[in-house]
């Protein structure tokens, strides 16, 4: 191609409005630290706490370790081409081809789905068992959690529609009230301690619940924690919409970063201080009530339990509106770009949202929930969140090799404004996919499910070249966009 892939000779879509830009940097970092800090915690540490038992707060140090690391390449990249659609486009204008960008771009789409499927089946959990512990009610069957968990979907999808400006000045109350419910869970565990009743020496101890050793069961840990330390790899999605990213988002990404895993580690030492070794084993089993256990045992004479859990739901609906704002900008970011079906990167005249975007991705999760949910014995929350962590630690070796591809092809006369230190991005990208391999314990399940979502990609792109074809229009070649 010659000219500009988002000037092809398509009308429509070159008088499409262009994205606002709403988010400076407080705005930005809200919407950080909300995405990390949501429904990961609830979802993960009752899994790792029955795999490591007392430090418990290594391996979300150790994921905090790989992310930052990989965030940089993030940030390299993010600060040269800022432009919405993030690891697929890195992934173009390093490798050039069509078809590996696609896959890139639909298995971030679905990681994104497959964590607000997973927030979505936390908040119906946390919900009732806020009810239930209220006395209200007992617990509904997986019917009634699946049909809480598909209106919230789509009550997502009203909200996004209003806007970006609307979705993230709603995301900083909802990351108020979910730092708010994690100070909670932090509070009880400094309260038994000053009460006596915790025991802060566990913090230190392994308790090898699964026969793995120290290693493996470390690493293990460390893949589930994975989950809870996404979310910083969607704001690069919304770059169109923040205001002078090159120079806001490197500090604003590792702040973020940092007060995510601070949280971490005191909700863990929280976490091991109130439970006992065979306590922290049994919640493993708890999904994502593990957090809820913790306070119902350890709060203090006034009731805090009864309302910590309704806290909990508006704190993992904050990651489900991030993750669902991060799918629709990407789907319009590929589509802008040819690489997806043009029509899916139809905004609204008014409100500037990418509304056809926001209708895909809303109709791929409430698919997958009904997919999931029609297995009763599945475990809903690990399976989605492991097959989520899987396919983020796979994109993100991906990045980091495109990172050090891009850096060799990098204009000596373009201005850099950001360069992850020397070899970090190789270091960066064999721990991922070392955390993605079958020897960390990943249930096969994950796998297959992946597997599943990567098959309709590429139905999904065939599609997309037929129709390319039939139309004659050219496909989007991303190595050639202007940054």
């Amino acid at each position: 191609m010659s000219t500009s892939a988002e000037h092809v000779s398509d009308a429509s879509t070159a008088k499409e409005p262009e994205l606002k830009r709403v988010l400076g940097p407080k705005l930005l970092l809200l919407f950080i630290v909300g995405d990390i800090l949501g429904a990961g915690v609830y979802a993960v540490t009752g899994t790792m706490a029955g795999t490591v038992g007392g430090i418990v707060w290594l391996p979300f140090l150790l994921a905090f370790v790989v992310a930052t690391m990989t965030a940089f390449s993030y940030l390299e990249l993010v600060t040269q081409y800022p432009q919405a659609a993030g690891a697929a486009l890195y992934a173009h204008k390093a490798f050039g081809v069509h078809f590996v960008t696609f896959l890139v771009a639909f298995a971030v789409v679905c990681s994104g789905i497959t964590s607000a499927a997973t927030s979505a089946n936390v908040l119906a959990q946390n919900f009732f068992g806020g009810l239930v512990v209220n006395g209200w009610m007992e617990m509904p069957g997986q019917g009634m959690l699946t049909a809480v968990a598909l209106g919230f979907m789509l009550l997502l999808a009203l909200i996004n529609l209003r806007g970006v400006g609307e979705s993230v000045k709603f995301n900083v109350v909802l990351t108020l009230i979910e730092v708010a419910a994690l100070c909670i869970v932090i509070g009880v565990g400094f309260y038994a301690m000053a009460q006596g009743t915790g025991n802060l020496g566990e913090v230190f101890v392994f308790t090898d619940y699964q026969d793995k050793g120290l290693f493996l069961a470390v690493t293990a840990a460390t893949s589930i924690a994975f989950f809870a330390m996404v979310g910083f790899e969607d704001s690069v999605n919304m770059v169109e919409e923040t205001q002078n990213p090159e120079r806001i988002f490197p500090r604003t990404m590792l702040t973020g970063l940092g007060i995510a895993v601070i949280f971490y580690m005191l909700v863990a030492v929280s976490v091991v201080t109130v439970l006992s070794p065979t306590e922290l084993e049994g919640i493993r089993e708890a999904e994502g009530a593990a957090l809820l256990e913790v306070v119902h045992k350890g709060s203090p004479d006034f009731p805090i339990d009864q309302i910590f859990p309704f806290l909990a739901v508006f704190a993992v609906a904050n990651t489900a509106l991030i993750n669902m704002l991060m799918a629709s900008r990407l789907i319009y970011g590929m589509a802008r770009q040819g690489v997806l079906p043009r029509p899916l990167g139809k905004v609204l005249p008014v409100r500037c949202t990418p509304w056809a975007g926001i209708a895909f991705s809303t109709v791929l999760a409430v698919g997958l929930i009904l997919y999931v949910a029609s297995d009763p014995d599945s475990n809903v929350v690990a399976n989605l969140s492991g097959t989520t962590a899987f396919l983020l630690l796979c994109v993100f070796a991906v990045v980091n090799l495109a990172c050090l591809v891009l850096r060799r092809k990098r204009d000596v006369n373009r201005k850099v404004f950001f360069t992850s230190p020397g070899p970090l991005p190789a270091v960066a990208g064999i721990l991922c996919l070392f955390l993605a391999g079958p020897w960390v314990g990943r249930d096969i399940i994950q796998y297959q499910i992946a597997g599943a979502l990567m098959a309709i990609g590429v139905v999904l792109w065939f599609a997309t070249w037929l129709i390319n074809r039939r139309t004659n229009t050219p496909t989007g070649d991303l190595t050639e966009i202007e940054g």
